[in-house]
């Protein structure tokens, strides 16, 4: 793509309205606008990140066996009055009348929408396990959003939901869940790690939070050191294998959040304790029969009993990672994007669009990348050297290509890595060799 086509809204100043640096990257480098509070319009290079990451996560998903719908986002209120949480979800959801005066609600969740599909569709323990999900728009009314897309009202989550016949198999489903989601966001440049948690509005017995380590997050974390070595764990997992073994091996670390911390439980761990800040990006529930006991969702087991199925719901903030995932990846001058979520592999940037051999050199290696099928953004705009480079930085696409009217007579031309900003020197055949080896 050439930059004089795309759409790139860039802000020089920092926002008044933004304070942490996520929000303040997303709104300069024009990925995202606010269009109310704690509500955005995502923009071109913001939507390119936006959707890699769902497509990563949904890939992952397929691959741990579970199966993709889409439920819609306004949800009767009668299936929450029938699972008793209408009124304790309290005013963070959103409560809407149709013109019948039929009382609906914007879904901040969906248990009491899946249960519904599942009690309409399923009887028999023959069709368990099963999983389902989706990825769709949420909405809570946050009292105060703020932090962005890191806490805002309307938001993009992957929410998944198990069933099963037993309390046994249920955890079995959730064990899966615990192990995709490791993989998943390694995947996408992260080393997240999982921590006990509370079960909050969703309820349930067993809960973890999945956690990018950063400066600026939101809360307290506390972990064994330890743990930072243990995303290799889960690299080469089967799915269909004992799950158990390697949760427990890894579980055995110490991890929690603020509210599950207990200073008693830390005084045999096995490295040093860590008091950090961290960021939630996914969170994983086992509540058994919270849901389907007064929904009366139930199958029938081998003995022809009518029993009410085990359930697990699994959440991963698919928009709120793409301001952790920024939190996690800076400097000062701009976003230092992991390859798996880069908006485009490269910036390519051509000093001196007035020079004919700069823009033969250019082109011919824009034409390259688009026959590798190589996203690359091409600098082909009249402004400064020092705002190109400035505006590479801030964009902070792996790499960049330099392209000026010194490297075109000498046939040495810069390449700079943004996660180290290291510059190394190469001539046009070795930038396609550099190309090949690098961002194919």
């Amino acid at each position: 793509m050439k930059l004089t086509d795309y759409f790139l809204p860039l802000k020089k100043d920092k926002p008044k309205e933004a304070e942490i640096t996520s929000h303040i990257l997303m709104l300069r480098s024009g990925m995202c606008q606010q269009s109310s509070s704690g509500i955005y319009s995502w923009l071109p290079l913001g939507k390119k990140v936006l959707d890699k990451i769902e497509k990563i996560t949904k890939d992952e998903m397929n691959a741990s066996g579970a199966i993709e719908i889409l439920m819609p986002t306004i949800q009767p209120a009668e299936l929450w009055i029938e699972s008793s949480r209408y009124q304790d979800y309290g005013k963070e959801m959103l409560r809407i009348k149709d013109r019948n005066k039929k009382e609906l609600l914007y879904g901040p969740t969906n248990e009491e929408l899946i249960t519904d599909i599942f009690r309409n569709n399923v009887q028999s323990y023959k069709n368990l396990p099963l999983n389902l999900y989706h990825v769709q728009w949420k909405f809570r009314d946050e009292v105060r959003p703020r932090f962005g897309v890191m806490r805002g009202r309307e938001f993009l989550m992957k929410d998944a939901y198990s069933f099963d016949i037993s309390e046994d198999n249920a955890k079995k489903s959730y064990n899966k869940m615990f192990v995709a989601y490791m993989k998943l966001f390694k995947k996408m440049g992260l080393s997240p790690i999982a921590m006990k948690a509370e079960t909050g509005p969703i309820g349930g017995d067993l809960s973890h939070e999945f956690i990018i380590i950063s400066k600026t997050g939101e809360s307290d974390v506390f972990f064994d050191e330890s743990l930072l070595d243990m995303q290799k764990l889960f690299d080469e997992i089967d799915y269909n294998g004992d799950l158990q073994e390697y949760i427990n091996k890894y579980t055995s670390f110490y991890a929690a959040t603020d509210e599950m911390h207990n200073p008693k439980e830390t005084q045999n761990i096995s490295g040093n304790l860590i008091k950090t800040k961290g960021i939630e990006v996914g969170h994983i529930f086992h509540f058994g029969q919270k849901y389907s006991k007064p929904m009366n969702a139930t199958i029938t087991n081998e003995k022809g009993q009518n029993l009410p199925v085990f359930m697990g719901s699994y959440g991963v903030g698919v928009s709120r990672l793409v301001g952790g995932i920024i939190e996690a990846n800076h400097d000062e001058n701009g976003i230092i994007w992991p390859k798996e979520v880069s908006p485009f592999m490269c910036s390519l940037i051509n000093l001196n669009c007035d020079n004919e051999k700069c823009l033969e050199v250019s082109n011919q290696i824009y034409n390259y990348c688009n026959k590798k099928m190589i996203d690359v953004l091409f600098d082909d705009t009249k402004e400064s050297i020092g705002s190109k480079l400035t505006t590479a930085d801030l964009i902070g696409f792996p790499y960049q290509v330099i392209i000026g009217p010194k490297g075109v007579k000498n046939d040495n031309f810069e390449i700079k890595t943004r996660k180290t900003n290291k510059i190394i020197n190469l001539s046009l055949n070795e930038i396609f060799n550099f190309i090949n080896e690098n961002m194919v």
